[in-house]
């Protein structure tokens, strides 16, 4: 039987490291492993150059780029090389993912340029928030995506209430949440090993860990803050990752004697410390933080969370208060120490919310459950295809 041709486009796509990337990598393979689908990825490279590979056993087109402006690569070549996948390849269903308007304008020209009678999916991962004049710019762009789009589905159910377009969109909806890493769901005997090692490193504190990059919206600053409010000989806060904003934590951390910056780790070292750690601190205050990946994967190792309340955000439809962790109002620091005193103090709460978050991550956010859910999502949209 012939199969079902799938071009996946995305901004960017492993090796790049990056959330959305992942994803991408996730979908393709899922596809791919069902053997009902031939996949394509089209992307843009990290260089001036063109290129086309297999890469992780998925085929791959990336456009040269020529320059980046507000996080957007623009590329001389991409309608041209896109243009000669779509004649090349001929997919069944493009699978577009958004925010991406100097890709979203190819896409659309091209669909027209090709008379592409397939089917459209849009995976809406985020609004373009910080850069304002972009976002009044593309506007007419983000309409005629939604109006061409045969289903149309965030990464949480937050996203149809708390954002610009999806409340009005009257097309077919769908929701696919992402998927921890493998990495996290195989435990060596060398990480157990590790693990034992950081909680005799401090010596029977209650350990509070974070990673991820330490950027403006992963609200580190407030994690600090909170500090002034614990117990700092009972509680650790342990913060992993770097950033732009490094060396400024540092220094807003320095009359605190119980935080502790490791720095950026391997799988290997962050599944050591989510085995070794009692509470997941995860305080990002915007909707930048559209899902939370690092949280979901907290979650899986049995560990509550402490959130911020964040209006349009999927973290808190990840971590649900009072079920999986505990959620503070945005920014309130002594309420987020609050809540990490509770933890530590209540062994009955952190009980049935460490068993929520495991139930939870296990419900949702498998790779198994992923796969399903993106093979659901296509057969959703291809029925009647021969």
């Amino acid at each position: 039987m012939e199969k079902i041709r799938a071009l996946q486009i995305s901004k960017r796509y492993p090796p790049y490291i990056g959330g959305i990337e992942t994803v991408v990598s996730d979908i393709s393979h899922a596809l791919t492993n069902s053997r009902k689908y031939q996949v394509v990825v089209f992307a843009f490279n990290d260089k001036k150059e063109d290129i086309h590979e297999i890469y992780d056993g998925i085929e791959v087109y990336r456009a040269g780029v020529n320059r980046v402006v507000a996080s957007q690569p623009l590329s001389k070549n991409y309608g041209k090389l896109l243009d000669k996948v779509m004649k090349e390849f001929k997919p069944d269903i493009i699978h577009f993912q958004y925010p991406d308007p100097f890709a979203a304008h190819y896409v659309l020209k091209t669909m027209k340029k090709n008379d592409f009678k397939g089917k459209f999916l849009l995976q809406w991962n985020a609004d373009i928030t910080k850069q304002k004049f972009l976002k009044n710019f593309f506007i007419h762009q983000n309409k005629a995506l939604l109006k061409r789009a045969d289903l149309v589905f965030p990464i949480s159910p937050a996203y149809f209430k708390d954002t610009d377009y999806l409340p009005n969109y009257e097309g077919k909806t769908d929701v696919l949440p992402c998927c921890i890493g493998e990495k996290r769901t195989t435990i060596t005997e060398e990480e157990k090993r590790k693990a034992e090692e950081i909680r005799n490193k401090y010596q029977g504190k209650k350990i509070c860990f974070f990673f991820g990059r330490h950027v403006p919206y992963k609200g580190l600053t407030y994690l600090i803050q909170s500090d002034q409010y614990l117990n700092q000989d009972k509680v650790q806060i342990v913060i992993a990752g770097s950033g732009p904003l490094t060396n400024e934590l540092k220094e807003q951390a320095k009359p605190y004697k119980n935080i502790d910056f490791v720095g950026r780790l391997s799988d290997e070292e962050i599944n050591s410390y989510l085995m070794a750690c009692d509470i997941f601190t995860f305080p990002s205050i915007t909707r930048n933080e559209a899902f939370g990946i690092s949280l979901a994967e907290a979650m899986y190792f049995g560990k509550p969370a402490c959130t911020f309340t964040i209006k349009g955000s999927g973290v808190n439809w990840v971590s649900v208060n009072g079920e999986t962790g505990l959620e503070a109002h945005n920014e309130d620091v002594k309420a987020y120490a609050e809540n990490i005193t509770k933890l530590c103090e209540d062994d009955a709460l952190y009980a049935k919310l460490s068993a929520g978050a495991k139930e939870r991550c296990e419900k949702y956010f498998t790779r198994q459950v992923f796969d399903d859910k993106v093979l659901d999502i296509y057969s959703q949209v291809l029925q009647g295809h021969e």
